[in-house]
């Protein structure tokens, strides 16, 4: 497993990330070094835009929330790399999964005191929201609503996955997903507006 530095030159990054991904999986250990630099600087804005909305509450620093979650993405022996787009959706994945174990650990830390806030505004600011006052919500609540959504449509729960956890935009949550960028804002609004329902106080 290649080392995690706390910076990374990005004259060293290697543009073809997907032909990386693709020896890799092949079993070539050499490609998973040369990876990381390749991927470091884009894994670190995708861990800020995640931990900006997460607000002040929260504890755990974007390079830690890097490194965790690429631990887990090169644990990943089953997976079957197809392409960059593919490789950053399963990072969001990983990063949803770090930032979920942490505020569970944080909440039985605090036995039962404050629960880290997000906002439905905040997800995917890039998106047309013409709405506002989306209210407050805890990241946990999310996750498991996340999880009821998953169950009745599981493309619409990947793509909130995406466009929070891992800040995609528009253009790449459509190459992830290998849709169109029309459906992903029509999916987007529907995924929303179950949100916002599932998440209603009372």
């Amino acid at each position: 497993m290649p080392p995690l530095p706390d910076d990374i030159d990005a004259s060293a990054v290697t543009p073809d990330v997907t032909g990386l991904l693709v020896a890799w999986g092949s079993g070539d250990a050499g490609a998973a070094e040369r990876l990381l630099p390749a991927v470091y600087e884009e894994l670190r804005r995708q861990a800020g835009r995640a931990m900006r909305r997460e607000g002040d509450v929260h504890t755990l620093q974007a390079t830690a929330l890097v490194h965790e979650a690429y631990l887990r993405l090169v644990d990943q022996r089953r997976v079957e790399w197809r392409s960059r787009a593919h490789f950053f959706a399963i990072a969001a994945q990983m990063m949803r999964r770090v930032l979920v174990d942490h505020a569970r650990t944080r909440l039985a830390a605090k036995r039962g005191g404050e629960l880290q806030r997000v906002t439905l505004g905040d997800v995917g600011a890039a998106a047309d929201d013409s709405g506002g006052g989306n209210g407050d919500i805890d990241v946990l609540a999310l996750h498991d609503a996340l999880e009821q959504l998953a169950v009745l449509d599981p493309r619409q729960a990947r793509l909130v996955e995406l466009r929070y956890f891992g800040g995609l935009g528009i253009e790449e949550t459509a190459e992830a997903l290998d849709i169109s960028p029309a459906t992903v804002k029509r999916d987007w609004a529907v995924a929303r507006a179950w949100l916002r329902r599932a998440l209603a106080p009372g």
